[in-house]
């Protein structure tokens, strides 16, 4: 009997592995639509075939119709919980949207029920929460990873490279800037503004909001590493927008042999996310997201070049949650992954306590 072309195409992928047996896209929900970086993923959708999305949790019918009407969303895909989310759409993973103070209750609501968990940055509040999370994803096998902009930076990716494989020599110094002109400046949704000027929510303004971003960078640098102490300083600059939080922050890493700066702010004249990264022969200075000036040991003046593109799946967040989740990638102390944004928090946590008690916070290497 001949096989029709389709079953022996079939037949061939199966013994073959053939490039184009694809993966099912992985079913995703998301849970909450206060955090304003939700209208990012929402335009990222059909332009991509690695995820699908199968449902949205929100309680706020106000903000879920709003949002069916921007993104020409079904009103079936919309729930006010969680749990009659789960029972009638059977997602494989959560993608979650809430105020940062909600992110533990989410994951570990969604670990009883096995689901792996992308969540906005930073991972949750405090120490004690992200090791709360910790042990529920090992309890319950589940990922869980933490999504950050400038994961997806070449530039970053590029100063890796280049101190990794020895060309700026022992590092000594890494600096990073993040912020923009203000939420209130820049307009951001009013759900969104709510919580973050909310010390309950939020944690502490732009200590939290911006100088995870740091913390994060250089926790990958310094290869999953606990600073040896953490000293933080904080203001309110304009006290007549941001009462309750402060608008300002610079936090000192100290490491046995090296030291990091991180500035995050609501205060700076234009958005900007960089690093700049000086080793004992060199240094490595990201200029956006794609390019980094260099200068390494016996050259006289520093080249500024276009860093090479990040290669499939580390190219995006939904592409990587996709290849973590279908086995392909194990996110092992990368800029993602759970071992590294425990040490973020324990990093944030402290530079909170540090700031409040003016006072610098010494640090032991946490327990794996």
């Amino acid at each position: 009997m001949r096989l029709s072309v389709l079953t022996f195409l079939l037949s061939l992928c199966v013994g073959t592995g053939c490039a184009f047996a694809q993966e099912a896209p992985l079913r995703v929900a998301i849970v909450g639509l206060e955090h304003g970086h939700v209208s990012g993923f929402l335009k990222q959708f059909p332009k991509q075939h690695e995820v699908q999305l199968v449902g949205i949790v929100d309680d706020d019918q106000a903000l879920s119709h709003r949002y069916a009407q921007e993104f020409h969303l079904d009103s079936s895909m919309f729930f006010p919980q969680l749990e009659a989310m789960i029972a009638a759409r059977h997602p494989q993973a959560l993608l979650v949207y809430t105020s940062i103070g909600k992110h533990r209750q989410v994951i570990e609501a969604a670990a009883q029920h096995g689901l792996s968990v992308m969540v906005e940055k930073p991972l949750t509040m405090s120490l004690e929460d992200a090791l709360a999370i910790r042990r529920a994803a090992r309890e319950h096998h589940i990922q869980v990873l933490v999504n950050y902009e400038t994961t997806w930076y070449a530039s970053n990716k590029a100063a890796y490279d280049e101190a990794a494989k020895g060309s700026l020599g022992d590092l000594r110094r890494i600096v990073v800037h993040d912020g923009h002109e203000g939420p209130k400046e820049i307009n951001v949704p009013p759900e969104f503004l709510k919580w973050l000027e909310d010390p309950e929510q939020n944690g502490d303004g732009a200590l939290y909001d911006f100088g995870c971003y740091g913390a994060d960078l250089v926790t990958w640098l310094m290869h999953g590493e606990s600073p040896l102490s953490v000293t933080a300083v904080t203001q309110t600059d304009k006290p007549q927008l941001y009462p309750r939080v402060a608008d300002e922050s610079t936090i000192i890493l100290r490491y046995p042999k090296a030291q990091a700066v991180l500035m995050g702010s609501w205060n700076w004249p234009f958005s900007r996310k960089d690093m700049e990264v000086y080793g004992a022969t060199g240094y490595a200075i990201t200029v956006g997201a794609d390019k980094l000036r260099l200068r390494t040991k016996g050259q006289q003046q520093e080249t500024e070049s276009l860093s090479p593109p990040l290669t499939p799946p580390n190219d995006g967040s939904l592409q990587y949650l996709a290849a973590v989740l279908q086995g392909t990638l194990k996110p092992n102390g990368d800029l993602t992954s759970l071992e590294t944004n425990v040490v973020v928090m324990q990093i944030l946590d402290a530079a909170r306590q540090s700031s409040r008690e003016g006072r610098t916070i010494k640090l032991a290497p946490l327990p794996k």
